[in-house]
């Protein structure tokens, strides 16, 4: 039988300390956060190991890793509302919401949403909530946000995500280049978009945020 909280320790001592992740409030919410619980149940053995973990096609649980570089690159605070994108089954929300005033989660898979939502509530996890949509549009109706972080890779972010941004507001995702990528945060200052690659990472490009095609006659 796995001991999960001795399985979660280790995680965040040999995966998130390691890779130079030192705020507390990270540290204590990826302490707390009962991992496996957000994991496909024939994966709850290997939910803190090093690796992405797949969801579906093209859907991964970040690795706790990268996950925690991202946060630690989006830097959400006690004040702020986070746009949760591409939830999966609500770990990211989980964890997000013990740092940020409130999280709103999208996730397009009818059935990663329901399960992520009723987790949450078994948690009692009262400051998030999951809003089945597709990934690309984001949920307008309740921006602008604080912070934007997407759970996979991106080629392409739409348009519709980045007006989604508040003025000082930072989006973190995995930039992919072919088999390359590393995460990139997007910060909004004066009303324009500043770029910064943060740390070489890799993730599975998400339905809708490949490259669009130029158009050549």
């Amino acid at each position: 039988m796995t001991d999960y909280a001795a399985a979660r320790t280790a995680m965040v001592d040999r995966q998130v300390r390691t890779a130079d992740v030192t705020s507390y409030p990270i540290i204590d919410a990826m302490l707390t956060v009962p991992r496996e619980r957000f994991a496909p149940a024939a994966l709850r053995p290997v939910a803190y190991a090093g690796e992405h973990l797949t969801l579906a096609p093209r859907r991964v649980l970040l690795d706790p890793r990268t996950f925690a570089k991202m946060i630690d690159a989006a830097d959400p605070g006690p004040d702020d509302l986070v746009l949760d994108l591409g939830c999966g089954l609500g770990y990211s929300t989980a964890v997000l919401a013990r740092m940020a005033a409130a999280v709103v989660a999208v996730e397009e898979d009818a059935a990663m949403a329901r399960s992520a939502a009723a987790t949450l509530t078994e948690l009692e996890i009262d400051n998030a909530g999951v809003i089945e949509a597709p990934l690309v549009d984001g949920a307008a109706e309740h921006a602008p946000y604080n912070v934007i972080l997407i759970e996979g890779g991106v080629e392409e972010v739409p348009e519709a995500l980045r007006s989604q941004l508040r003025e000082g507001g930072r989006m973190v995702f995995v930039r992919m280049e072919g088999e390359y990528g590393w995460c990139e945060l997007v910060t909004r200052i004066g009303g324009s978009l500043a770029r910064r690659r943060m740390f070489d990472a890799a993730a599975p490009v998400l339905p809708g945020f490949e490259r669009q095609a130029a158009f050549e006659f």
